[in-house]
């Protein structure tokens, strides 16, 4: 296909990507040092003398693309803000399984309106909410590892 057919995300995103990769694997040096000094990178000896070209590609796409940025940008534009939250949805979080909002304790029921307000002054409750848990087993704990 022509470059006219392929669609805009192709040319200009998944295109750039694929050629670096195989630069990369196919260790075309000068392909890859023409790649870094456009895109401004600083690889290190180590990672481009390195006998596995994984390590070399891993090295250029976190300089090139970090993810940690991706996810932290794309968190930020997508998640709403805390302060938009419904009251509905704030008693749902704060109950467990079948259990209602009334039937909460008073002093728990009194965190719903800190809940809501997201406050950081110095005399607002600190709320943690956990999302998930992972079973780990006791042997793994950092307290339990032999020294």
């Amino acid at each position: 296909q022509s470059k006219g057919k392929k669609p805009l995300f192709v040319q200009l995103v998944l295109d750039n990507i694929w050629s670096l990769y195989e630069a990369v694997m196919k260790r075309d040096k000068e392909k890859i040092e023409k790649i870094v000094t456009s895109l401004g990178l600083r690889i290190g000896a180590r990672e481009s003398r390195h006998a596995d070209p994984k390590v070399q590609l891993n090295a250029i796409c976190s300089q090139w693309l970090p993810i940690s940025d991706a996810v932290l940008s794309m968190v930020c534009n997508k998640i709403p803000s805390p302060l938009d939250i419904t009251a509905e949805r704030v008693e749902k979080l704060m109950c467990v399984g079948a259990r209602t909002f009334d039937s909460l304790p008073p002093e728990t029921r009194e965190l719903k309106s800190a809940f809501m307000k997201c406050s950081s002054e110095e005399t607002a409750p600190v709320i943690v909410f956990v999302s998930k848990m992972f079973p780990v087993d006791a042997k793994v704990l950092p307290q339990n590892k032999p020294r």
